[in-house]
Order: C-alpha cells, then sequence, then structure tokens
C-alpha cells in the first residue's frame, strides 16, 4: 500500500527529462506557448456556443441518468421533470468575464507548478511530485480521455463542416459513405461505411507534429493568426450594424442567468492547461509558461467578449439559439463577406485545437511511459526530429478510427468532467509543495495563497455536480479500467518501484 502513495521528487522528475535517450528539442517560447493556448481554447465554439449560451435553451430530462448531479442531490427524482434553461441574454459577455475570473484561479496554479516543474505530463507529472504514483495515474488516466474524447468530438465537426463547405462553395461533396461516421449520436446506423475526412485530418496532424515541436508551433501559429484575424474581420465589420434596442433589457434572467450562461461557456475555456504539456520543450520554462498561460485567458477572454457584444448587438438574443448563430445573423444582415470569413475561423479553430490536443495527448503517454507506468514504446524519441513520434502516432490511430466509426458528441461531457478533475489535482498539488517544500524556488507564485488554490477547488467540484449523472458513471467506468491496467502493468514496471527495489 505504501508504494501506491511514492511521489517522485521534481529533482528526478527535472533529471529523467535530461536522459539522452528520453531529451526533447527545447525550441518554444513565451509567443508559441501563448499561441499554442489560444490555438486549443478559440475553436469553431466562439461561432456557436456564444449564441446559444446567450438565447438559452428548452429541454426535458428523459431519465435520472441526465439529471444533473446538483439536482440530484437537491431535489431527489423530482430533477427528471425539470425542464427549460434560461439564457444570459446580452449579459452573456458578463458571463465569459465571469468565467475567465473563475478558471484564473486554476489558471494561477497551473503557472506555479509549471514553473517549478518543466517537465512533461502536465497534471499527470504534478501530481506524481505531490500525491503520489497511483493519483498520478488516475490523473494521467483521466487525461488520455480528456484529449481523446475532445479530439473525437471536434473531428467529427470537422468533417461535417468541410461537407457544408464543399457543398455549399464548390457545390460538390464527398460520397456519403465515406462522409460520415458510422453511427450516429443516437445510435443508429448512417449507411457510411468509415468517417475518412476525419480520418484524415488527423493523420495529417500527426505527421506535422512527429516533424517537430517547431514545425508543429509554426503550423499552429499561422493558424491561430487566420482564425483571429476572422474574430476581428467579424467584431470590427459587424459593429457598425449594432443596434443597442437589442441590448435591452442586457440582464432579462436577472444575474441568475448570467450564471447559467458561465456554466454554459465554462467549456469553451478549457484547453489553457494543454499550455503546461510543453513545459520540457519550452527554452525558459519557469518564465515562459506562466507568461504564456495567464496571456492565453487574458487574450481568449477578450475575444469572447467582444464576439458576445457585436453578437447580441446584431440580432436579437432570443434568435441565436440554433446551429450557427454568428453566420445566420450575418446572413439576415446580408453581410456574406464577414460570413465567409466566418467559416474560414470555425474550420480553423477546429484544425488548430486538433492540433493542440493530439500535441497534449502524445505529451501525457510518453511521460507516463518514461516513468514505467505504460509500455516503453511510447516514450521513445525519433532520433531526427526528437519528438515522441511512436506514442503520437499511436494517439493519432486511437482518436482517428473511432471518429471514424462514431459520432461521439453525446460523450463530450467526459472531457469536461476529465477537465475539472485536473483542475482540482494541479490546485491541490499547489497546497501540497507549498506545504512540503515551502522554501523551493518559484519561477510564478499564486497570490493569496492558500485561498486561491481552495476557490478554485471548490469552483470546480460545484462545475463537477452540474453535469448529468450518466457522466459521472461512464468517468468512474473509465478510471475502473484504468486502476485495472495499474495493477496489472503499471505497478510492476513502475522505475520508482524498480529504484526501490
Amino acid at each position: 500500500m505504501q508504494g501506491l502513495f511514492r511521489t517522485k521528487s521534481i529533482d528526478a522528475l527535472i533529471a529523467a527529462a535530461d536522459e539522452p535517450g528520453h531529451r526533447l528539442r527545447r525550441t518554444l517560447g513565451p509567443l508559441s506557448l501563448t499561441a499554442f493556448g489560444v490555438g486549443a481554447v478559440i475553436g469553431s465554439g466562439i461561432f456557436i456556443l456564444t449564441g446559444t449560451a446567450a438565447a438559452g435553451e428548452s429541454h426535458q430530462l428523459k431519465s435520472i441518468l441526465n439529471a444533473p448531479v446538483l439536482d440530484l442531490l437537491r431535489y431527489g427524482s423530482a430533477a427528471v421533470s425539470t425542464s427549460g434553461r434560461l439564457g444570459a441574454g446580452p449579459g452573456i459577455s458578463l458571463s465569459f468575464l465571469l468565467t475567465a475570473l473563475a478558471c484564473s484561479f486554476a489558471a494561477l496554479c497551473y503557472a506555479e507548478l509549471a514553473s517549478m516543474i518543466p517537465v512533461a505530463g502536465s497534471a499527470y507529472t504534478y501530481a506524481y511530485a505531490t500525491l503520489g504514483e497511483l493519483a498520478a495515474w488516475i490523473i494521467g488516466w483521466d487525461l488520455i480521455l480528456e484529449y481523446a474524447v475532445s479530439n473525437m468530438a471536434v473531428a467529427v465537426g470537422f468533417s461535417a463542416y468541410l461537407n457544408d463547405i464543399l457543398d455549399g462553395v464548390f457545390h460538390w461533396h464527398l460520397p456519403p459513405l465515406i462522409a460520415q461516421p458510422i453511427i450516429a449520436a443516437d445510435g443508429s446506423f448512417t449507411g457510411s461505411v468509415f468517417n475518412l475526412s476525419a480520418l484524415a485530418i488527423l493523420l495529417l496532424l500527426t505527421w506535422v507534429l512527429v516533424r517537430g515541436v517547431r514545425e508543429s508551433a509554426t503550423t499552429n501559429n499561422v493558424m491561430v493568426m487566420v482564425k483571429i484575424a476572422a474574430i476581428l474581420i467579424f467584431v470590427i465589420g459587424a459593429a457598425h450594424a449594432v443596434n443597442t434596442a437589442n441590448w435591452h433589457p442586457f440582464l432579462p434572467h436577472g444575474f441568475s442567468g448570467v450564471l447559467t450562461g458561465s456554466a454554459i461557456v465554462f467549456f469553451t475555456y478549457i484547453g489553457f492547461d494543454s499550455v503546461s504539456t510543453a513545459a520540457e520543450e519550452c527554452k525558459r520554462p519557469q518564465r515562459d509558461m506562466p507568461i504564456g498561460i495567464l496571456l492565453t485567458l487574458v487574450i481568449c477572454a477578450a475575444l469572447y467578449i467582444a464576439v458576445a457584444l457585436v453578437l447580441t448587438g446584431i440580432a436579437p438574443y432570443t434568435t441565436l439559439n440554433n446551429a450557427a448563430p454568428v453566420a445566420n445573423a450575418l446572413k439576415a444582415l446580408g453581410m456574406n463577406g464577414i460570413r465567409g470569413w466566418v467559416s474560414v475561423g470555425a474550420i480553423v479553430g477546429m484544425i488548430s485545437s486538433l492540433l493542440v490536443f493530439q500535441y497534449g495527448q502524445a505529451r501525457v503517454w510518453f511521460a507516463m511511459s518514461r516513468d514505467g507506468l505504460m509500455p516503453k514504446i511510447f516514450s521513445r524519441v525519433h532520433p531526427r526530429f526528437k519528438t515522441p513520434h511512436i506514442s503520437t502516432w499511436i494517439a493519432g490511430l486511437a482518436v482517428g478510427i473511432p471518429a471514424g466509426i462514431w459520432d461521439i458528441d453525446t460523450f463530450a461531457d467526459l472531457a469536461n468532467i476529465g477537465t475539472l478533475f485536473a483542475f482540482v489535482v494541479v490546485s491541490l498539488g499547489v497546497l501540497v509543495l507549498r506545504h512540503q517544500q515551502p522554501d523551493r524556488p518559484r519561477g510564478f507564485r499564486v497570490p493569496w495563497s492558500p485561498v486561491t488554490p481552495m476557490i478554485s477547488i471548490a469552483f470546480c467540484v460545484l462545475l463537477m455536480t452540474a453535469l448529468p449523472l450518466v457522466t459521472w458513471v461512464r468517468f468512474f467506468v473509465w478510471l475502473v479500467i484504468g486502476l485495472g491496467i495499474y495493477f496489472a502493468f503499471g505497478r510492476k514496471h513502475s522505475v520508482m518501484a524498480a529504484a526501490r527495489g
């Protein structure tokens, strides 16, 4: 039992990263790190979720499994009859601001640990140094789920959006047999044999990632610039059409609507933690990691708020509850040129998100393999490109093949609960290290500790209880599978176990 809670010292983690056979190339600076974060956080959701969260949605919970855990705790089985969700209206901009402030607590915790432990693996590595091997395995297994499920959903969305663009712009479309998943979200068969474009984009990005982190960062930088340009074209180009009457009432459902909007849009911010997975390939991690994490949050918050203000200004918020609120609002105003840029921004946003999350997933597998908790093949480094090429290719196939078979959008909440769990572990890590190693040098220190990490933990736990019970069930099933693998393989092959005989 004692071995389950053995921790790996920070010095040992750093030394392992410098071993010749496992050494990655340090090429990233603060701008590339920030671009990685923006690439992960700003996806097509900025043109979709902004409108739906403002308008709200009406739904009828069909079973106890679909009811939020918090509702079940408060109201019992009566929660199954709960219906309707109030939107924030034009006040959705305040929802984005409030959510950014809430996320900043977790971001500050990430910044401190990333400056102390400049090693690949993100929350997995931090857990190994603070909470022990079993906790590290759990969070590593959880991160694999987070990154994989997120990218499966995005890859399916990319495929659908690509088909729309090919059909709408070029009047040509892929054959249905290779243009959609085999199994739809409701479990029915679509008649397709495979979603080829979902797999193809993932394999293309995998090839870019294997070629080198510098090449990956350059590709991502270009896509982020295109994405930001599309957002600015919308904000500046549509600003003259803003009708301030659409902002009245600004808070149609009061502050409760703003809070509801915050819960909805919180998940548009997840992804800034992917910056920390690049710590081992950062030139000056003690300085640049905190800059990259915090700048990501500030830039993304500013872009979200700007889009929210303009969108609710050019159209009544009650009309925005549809699959493409920005595009439809622009179409109604006859702004088809700007609408085209929105389409470009949406598809580039999805590609950059896929790139960054595939990068992060491969680094988590690499770190776990280097510690002996996963097969050693995952920690092999390409002799020329200095990237974990095998784990990168396997990660690409592990996401691309399921994305070609299933429309797994219904499993997207698994990524949300996984992310929140990671935030909790990182915040706990700050508290543990402040207690155990108060004098260890830190490139960045969380202000007002221990209050800040405790607020981060409380907020994340609260949001986790807002997720459906079925998400918790799936999450625990995934963890049980992971524990089985750990006790069958990881515990026996752990580098720490071998070192201690």
